[in-house]
């Protein structure tokens, strides 16, 4: 029987209003106890984790990991999973109806991070990135088969992922939005809207498409718990207008119980959050948005070597980046720390359908469990305009247990901090 004492950390789990320094007992990849100064009895490993924080295993609503399948797009999960001290990865929108068995078989089923998904409304799934837009156009919808493959995966398809940016708005209108949303409702499954300019407007004739006017058509065809992504995008067609203030829509939006995830990725900005933030709105779930675009990652043989555009790309990113580093820039505007926890556990378990089972250090629960370094001093942060933060305080993993079983955060794609 295997057991696991983490000894003296500050445990913080939102779902159960935990805040204080505790010991963790696991015992056969379950939580057994937590208490203050737990006995040590036989055969316990016994982790040192005071000066750290022990929280509820890191959830990322939005991983892409598809390897193989979606060409350099698609990460190792556990390289940006367990080796990233994140437990539990949501890739949104790597597989399609097509694709999704391979998604189970051959990444679902060997990842010892838990996977789950927001399956793509479109037939074709994440390939290459999304840098071809023609295969997003409406004719490569099937609403019937991404309705037939949802419901019958229920318990890896958690909702839907589309986008309504001005690059597709420009070719086909709100039509892919439509049959998204209808596939939304009838699953009764959360859509995840990518907000803010993914592909270029097309060079020959298009559609002439207000950015700031996106908004406003979509939220009128969401229901409550559906998501509007990358609101600190700094592209435009997203959270904040071309005149640099908060889109009117979005505290509608919330108010009406849309809900918000974080995206960060390359789309992130320090200017456009502070916007955001500062009109009030606050997110409610943090995803890395990792690809294999905007990390440091050998291209899989046969792929195409390069695209025109390449180093000009909206996704593209020059900036390495985590969740666990994406909560840090996130302390670093302000929010405060029960709040960027909840982000990552109880309010991404909301988000994945799954509150009773993930997010939470509950007793006789599944010991999926992180544990970061809290240190202080001052550190340079940059996103991919330039802009430059200093934070105070600085989250690394350093380890996490996933179902007891223990996994260095040692993953390559993680970034390394500059002093300030």
């Amino acid at each position: 029987m295997s057991k696991t004492l983490l000894q003296g950390g500050r445990v913080i789990d939102p779902a159960n209003n935990i805040d204080s320094q505790l010991d963790v007992l696991v015992e056969n990849g379950r939580i057994s106890s937590i208490g203050n100064k737990l006995p040590i009895l036989d055969g316990t490993d016994v982790i040192d984790c005071r000066d750290k924080l022990v929280l509820p295993g890191l959830i990322d609503t939005h991983g892409h990991v598809y390897q193989g399948v979606t060409g350099r797009f698609g990460l190792d999960p556990d390289m940006c999973g367990v080796h990233s001290g994140v437990t539990t990865l949501i890739d949104q929108g790597g597989p399609s109806c097509i694709t999704l068995p391979g998604f189970r078989q051959h990444i679902v089923d060997r990842a010892k991070t838990r996977v789950l998904t927001y399956l793509s409304a479109y037939l074709v799934g994440g390939l290459e990135g999304h840098y071809y837009p023609e295969l997003y156009r409406p004719a490569c919808l099937d609403a019937e088969a991404t309705i037939k493959s949802a419901r019958s995966n229920p318990d890896l398809v958690r909702g839907l992922k589309a986008h309504a940016e001005i690059g597709g708005f420009a070719r086909w209108g709100v039509d892919v939005m439509r049959i998204a949303s209808r596939i939304g409702r009838e699953t009764d499954l959360p859509l995840y809207i990518h907000f803010g300019q993914l592909w270029p407007k097309p060079q020959d004739g298009g559609l002439d498409v207000n950015p700031d006017c996106i908004f406003n058509q979509v939220v009128d065809m969401l229901k409550p718990g559906d998501i509007l992504a990358h609101p600190f995008s700094r592209h435009p067609g997203g959270f904040v207008e071309l005149n640099g203030k908060l889109h009117p829509m979005v505290s509608e939006a919330v108010a009406r119980g849309l809900k918000v995830d974080v995206g960060h990725g390359s789309h992130f900005s320090f200017t456009t959050a502070r916007i955001v933030l500062d009109a009030g709105v606050i997110p409610d779930t943090l995803g890395a948005d990792m690809h294999g675009y905007n990390t440091s990652v050998p291209a899989p043989a046969g792929t195409p070597d390069s695209h025109p555009d390449e180093e000009d790309h909206l996704f593209k990113s020059k900036i390495r980046f985590s969740l666990v580093s994406a909560m840090t820039s996130m302390l670093a505007l302000g929010l405060p720390l029960d709040h960027v926890v909840a982000m990552v556990t109880k309010n991404a378990a909301r988000m994945a359908g799954m509150r009773d089972d993930l997010g939470t250090l509950t007793v006789g629960g599944v010991a999926d469990i992180s544990v970061l370094h809290d240190r202080r001093g001052r550190w340079v942060l940059r996103d991919n305009e330039g802009i430059q933060v200093t934070a105070e305080r600085l989250l690394e993993p350093a380890f996490c247990l996933r179902a007891g079983e223990r996994f260095a955060a040692d993953s390559p794609l993680l970034p390394t901090f500059e002093a300030a």
